[in-house]
């Protein structure tokens, strides 16, 4: 149903301590920033409050990353320059040594000019031993075996697909597409497409799922909203946020909502039932990626300007702790209480990216 809404690698571990502003930011086709390549970060150990930061570099091009409790690996997505995108990969990556397992690269697409299925968005399906990933510049989702690596399936249909998610519970795989503004669910037995929603004049990115109540939430990036589907409607529901929400997840109770807002360099906390903004706390410049952690409560936000993550305590609606973790993250998820954050530092001779790992001190 259609809504009508206004528009608007292989290197040894090490624990960092840099921060690198980044130069250029933009909003990319991708619907991620980019920048220009920054300095190597400094090799030398970084702690703060009761956490601390082990950093590898990885790979070019790096995206996203989810954590299968299953496998117990980080997937992580690489793309590499705009189209035709030659270089792409879905990474496996030891969560304890921040090394490669094994890299997948995606299907070709055109054997004329070498162009692949390049990955972007990433999510693990732990129910069914799979990771789904959005492939932005085909407007499309695919469907990979966590166990061989094997291309299982792609499913066309979503315009600039950007970002998903997967409720086991629910069989459900939800992906947004920030070109029209839908936001799209798959079967995740079938692959099949099973339900889509559409608000026009929308720029969805960022999506979190109640696993409890199968209620889906994305941000819309245009408008200021959040934007929930229920299961058992088509029609959605419109949650007023903070100015440029790019990425979003939930508390564990699925009744409080945080919201990266990217043009306010803030994190808002969201009442889902009373549907407005509770709290508002300043992070950095350009935060573009927010994962909860259920077990503490606390929330990591990844500022792209500055090159930090900053831990926040949404309940006291201030920062705890502020980290760096490399020049332009992109994008942190948290797994067991550790979060894993991705950057786009380009740094080195090989202008690689890193994967860092905040942990607390025991």
């Amino acid at each position: 149903m259609t809504v009508r809404h206004q528009h608007a690698a292989h290197t040894l571990v090490r624990r960092s301590a840099a921060v690198v502003l980044a130069a250029g930011t933009v909003l990319g086709a991708a619907g991620a920033a980019t920048a220009a390549p920054a300095a190597p970060a400094h090799h030398r150990p970084h702690h703060h409050a009761s956490y601390k930061v082990d950093s590898a570099q990885l790979a070019r091009g790096l995206y996203q990353s989810s954590y299968s409790e299953r496998n117990h690996v980080l997937w992580a997505t690489t793309a590499v320059g705009r189209p035709p995108v030659t270089q792409s990969q879905l990474l496996k990556v030891d969560p304890k040594s921040l090394k490669t397992k094994a890299a997948i690269t995606p299907p070709v697409t055109d054997a004329a000019t070498k162009a692949v299925e390049a990955v972007y968005g990433v999510a693990v399906d732990d129910e069914h031993n799979t990771v789904w990933t959005t492939n932005t510049r085909n407007d499309s989702v695919a469907v990979y075996s966590q166990r061989t690596g094997k291309h299982l399936a792609t499913v066309p249909g979503v315009k600039h697909a950007r970002e998903i998610v997967v409720d086991e519970r629910h069989n459900t795989a939800w992906a947004s597409g920030f070109g029209d503004g839908s936001i799209v669910g798959f079967d995740t037995r079938t692959f099949k497409e099973k339900k889509r929603v559409t608000v026009e004049g929308a720029g969805t990115t960022g999506l979190a799922v109640n696993k409890r109540t199968g209620t889906v939430y994305a941000t819309d990036l245009t408008n200021s909203n959040i934007i929930a589907v229920s299961r058992y409607s088509n029609e959605p529901k419109l949650i007023p946020t903070g100015q440029g929400p790019i990425s979003i997840a939930l508390s564990r109770d699925g009744r409080t909502a945080y919201t990266a807002d990217n043009k306010a360099g803030t994190l808002s906390v969201v009442d889902l039932r009373k549907g407005k903004v509770t709290r508002s706390v300043k992070t950095g410049e350009a935060p573009l990626s927010v994962a909860a952690d259920p077990r503490s409560g606390n929330v990591f936000v990844a500022n792209r300007t500055p090159g930090t993550t900053s831990v926040v305590d949404p309940r006291q609606g201030s920062v705890i702790a502020t980290l760096a973790t490399g020049p332009n993250p992109n994008h942190v998820t948290v797994a067991r209480g550790t979060a894993f954050v991705v950057d786009k530092a380009a740094a080195g001779e090989q202008l690689l990216d890193s994967v860092h790992r905040i942990s607390a001190k025991r």
